[in-house]
């Protein structure tokens, strides 16, 4: 059987036709990725080749972090088609991240997860990351403070509320992620979390919360009672 060509596929029924007459929320990831390819090869058509670069990253979740070398093992993707994948998935990521020139305001435990969910809840290690806000819980400032296993003896208080000093910041939440995707707390994120809270206290910074990401999931220790 011959494979379907896009030439053979009814011009009503393309993805860039779809897309100019439908909007493209309604276009599946497929048909966007077959946008982005522009053509496919002699023996398949652009959305069979898509199919497939999707089915090879098992979705879009893997091949935000694909590489040039990963893609150009797909029969049919070659230099060109790769790096137009990449380019894409780069602005998708720059987008994401554009924070508003109005500061940003966290009024709640998820306000401070979704300020970062995207960017932190698919890294492959774990970031702790700290919120320094005004005395409207406006954030003024983001700072990573490390990049490893979350240790007591690593995550000083004095790292921490030495930058909240430097910004005249009123209060302060820190943020960590879990590569495993689950965001219980574990024993040391219950200490550190301790730590800083009485820390806070001394210095007259207030730690307003400590928020774990997981996998397009949040534990927030404020709720969990752990800061008082």
């Amino acid at each position: 059987m011959l494979p379907i060509m896009m030439k053979d596929v009814p011009k009503l029924d393309r993805p860039r036709e779809r897309l100019l007459n439908i909007g493209p929320k309604q276009l599946s990831n497929a048909e966007l990725l077959a946008i982005i390819l522009v053509s496919g090869t002699k023996e398949e058509s652009v959305i069979s080749l898509a199919n497939r670069v999707l089915m090879h990253f098992e979705g879009l979740k893997l091949l935000r972090d694909a590489t040039i070398e990963e893609l150009m093992t797909i029969k049919g993707i070659g230099t060109a088609k790769g790096v137009c994948i990449l380019a894409a998935i780069e602005l998708g990521k720059r987008m994401q991240n554009l924070v508003s020139k109005e500061r940003f305001v966290i009024r709640s435990p998820k306000d401070g997860a979704d300020y970062v969910m995207e960017e932190m809840r698919s890294l492959k290690q774990e970031h702790f990351v700290a919120l320094f806000l005004n005395t409207k819980n406006q954030i003024i400032h983001r700072q990573t403070i490390f990049i490893g296993s979350l240790n007591a003896s690593i995550v000083h208080p004095r790292e921490v509320y030495r930058e909240a000093i430097k910004r005249s910041a009123a209060s302060i939440i820190v943020i960590h992620n879990h590569p495993s995707g689950d965001p219980t707390p574990s024993q040391e994120d219950i200490h550190v979390t301790r730590r800083l809270t009485e820390s806070g206290k001394m210095i007259g910074i207030e730690l307003l919360d400590h928020i774990i990401i997981g996998d397009c999931t949040f534990t927030s220790l404020r709720e969990k009672g752990y800061i008082h």
